[in-house]
């Protein structure tokens, strides 16, 4: 089940996540939240953290003397992308680096809709298609 590019954004910060900061931790529900807006939103009740999920409500508990980092289960799913999403830009910034005097030959105007000023980069494109199964 592939995630579409909405789902690797916390959406209570709307910032990707990432393997540092923004790790993706998911709360019982299995609904998927950035480290630092759990925290935000958690409450401590005497022996207990609690978070409220913003989405559907449902309340995820844990002991106060873990914090909810080491509660808290990461989201693979999305940790995975992270990294595949890194290496693909990486790769890009190599390719654009080592390819800087023939950039232009790989953007075509598309003269089929008339669109004028509208250039695809051929490179982007097909690793895109390519990503999305098409």
């Amino acid at each position: 089940m592939g995630l579409m590019s909405e789902d690797m954004d916390c959406c209570v910060c709307l910032q990707p996540y990432s393997r540092g900061e923004k790790i993706p931790r998911m709360l019982h529900c299995k609904h998927t939240f950035c480290g630092p807006c759990l925290e935000a939103m958690s409450r401590l009740q005497r022996d207990l953290r609690s978070v409220c999920c913003p989405l559907c409500r449902f309340i995820t508990c844990c002991r106060a003397n873990l914090p909810l980092a080491g509660s808290l289960w990461v989201n693979t799913e999305i940790w995975d992308q992270i990294a595949n999403r890194q290496e693909e830009e990486e790769e890009e910034e190599a390719w654009k680096g080592d390819n800087r005097q023939t950039q232009t030959s790989t953007q075509y105007e598309c003269p089929s809709l008339g669109c004028s000023g509208m250039w695809f980069k051929l490179q982007s494109f097909l690793k895109r298609t390519r990503h999305n199964g098409l």
